[in-house]
């Protein structure tokens, strides 16, 4: 499958930080963490911002956009 913007909810935004919380019934974790994933939502996401995710096997993970440059957006998982 493929990202779906619907899913893809803000939780909480402060000081120009936004937690969100995206999730899919289609795509497993490994899909969504994936370089390129968000790309259509690069407008919103911040470097930073953190994303709760959960897939459609019922994994869950938190990722932090690591680098959102000319539309190709990179998570990273928390160190």
């Amino acid at each position: 499958m493929a990202f779906q913007s619907r899913n893809l909810s803000v939780i909480a935004y402060a000081n120009g930080f936004t937690l969100w919380q995206y999730g899919s019934g289609a795509d497993a974790l490994a899909a969504i963490t994936a370089s390129g994933y968000f790309n259509e939502a690069a407008p919103m996401l911040r470097v930073a911002d953190l994303i709760v995710i959960a897939d459609s096997a019922g994994s869950a993970g938190i990722r932090r956009v690591a680098t959102n440059a000319g539309g190709t957006v990179t998570v990273a998982a928390m160190a």
